[in-house]
This record gives C-alpha cells, sequence and structure tokens, in this order.
C-alpha cells in the first residue's frame, strides 16, 4: 500500500464501483477490469496509486472476514430509514427476555458452586450450552453486565458476581422457565 493510502479511509465499494450487496463474482470481475485499467505498466491509463486503491479494495472485499469488519465500519446492513417498534413480537420477547437473564444467572452460579477454583466459561462454553441466538446472548449480556451481576474476568470469561447470585437467589426461576433455553446435551 502507498504511503500516500495509509492512514485514509478507503470506500472499497466505490474504488471497484460495485454495490455493497455484491457477490465475490461480481466484485472479482470489476477488480479484474480496474487492475488491468490502472496497471502501472499500461502506458495509456496506469495509474500507481489508482492501482494500490485497486488491490487494497480488492483484498479487503474478496476475504469474507475482512469484509464483514469493513461493512461494519461503513455501517453496510445498518438499518435504514425511519426506525419502527416491533409491535406484538416485542411484548412476546420480553418475557422471553427475563428468562433468559435468569438462566445465563442459572449457568454462572452452577459454575461458581461446582468448580470454586475456576468459576468462568468462556463464551463458547456458554454457546454450546445454549439454544440461543447471537443477539439473544449480546443483549443478555449487555443487560447482565450493566446491572453488575455478571462481569468478564482477565481473560474474557465470564462469571456471576455477588449482585448476581443475591438476584437469582431472590428471584428464583422455576425450572421450567429455564430448561427449554439449554441444548439437550448441556444438561446433566
Amino acid at each position: 500500500m502507498s504511503a500516500s493510502l495509509a492512514g485514509k479511509f478507503q470506500d472499497h465499494y466505490d474504488v471497484l464501483g460495485v454495490d455493497p450487496k455484491s457477490d465475490s463474482e461480481t466484485i472479482q470481475q470489476a477488480y479484474s477490469t480496474l487492475a488491468q485499467k490502472f496497471h502501472p505498466k499500461n502506458a495509456a491509463m496506469g495509474n500507481k496509486e489508482k492501482f494500490d486503491a485497486v488491490n487494497l479494495a480488492y483484498e479487503i472485499l474478496a476475504d469474507p472476514l475482512l469484509r464483514r469488519e469493513f461493512d461494519k465500519v461503513k455501517g453496510v446492513g445498518q438499518d435504514e430509514g425511519s426506525p419502527s417498534f416491533s409491535g406484538t413480537e416485542f411484548f412476546e420477547a420480553l418475557g422471553r427476555e427475563t428468562s433468559l437473564r435468569a438462566t445465563l444467572l442459572c449457568i454462572l452460579y452452577d459454575r461458581r458452586r461446582t468448580n470454586p477454583l475456576r468459576p468462568s466459561l468462556s463464551m463458547r462454553q456458554i454457546e454450546n450450552m445454549l439454544a440461543w441466538t447471537s443477539e439473544e446472548l449480546v443483549f443478555t449480556l449487555w443487560y447482565l453486565k450493566q446491572r453488575n451481576m455478571v462481569r468478564s474476568d482477565d481473560k474474557s470469561s465470564l462469571q456471576i458476581t455477588v449482585e448476581g447470585m443475591d438476584c437469582l437467589e431472590t428471584n428464583m426461576p422455576a425450572p421450567e422457565a429455564i430448561m427449554p433455553f439449554f441444548k439437550g446435551r448441556s444438561q446433566a
């Protein structure tokens, strides 16, 4: 990458002239066309700076992980237009959220109780135990961390706090409200 590109934001979709929803084949075709056009050895249109920009754009957009990260920075896929209310879906989710929080607190309480020397669980371990979406887990963790009921240790694993234990003991959930959220093999 040339020094002139370093530190500047480059919209890789604009550089290649493709839509953010383009598939990998479209991105490949745009790259091939522009790389030939701006290649420094092209006497008519050669341009090293544009060629470097095209190469960088392709490098990012051709790699699914790098493209996903770029899309987050650019805001691709984020809600556009007027905000809306999800209606009855919201009210159905409201009760579910309470049970999801209780479920996670139960898991972490049980871990602290049965393994006090290693009371933390990694996100991967928790994800493997629960039949939840990523969004549900992220939302639940956000709430529990804001309320200081769960914290991350120095390795980003999760553990229950005293506040979380007190909350669970004060508002003891019914097993039938918690057990449906587990994957089958996660129960002893």
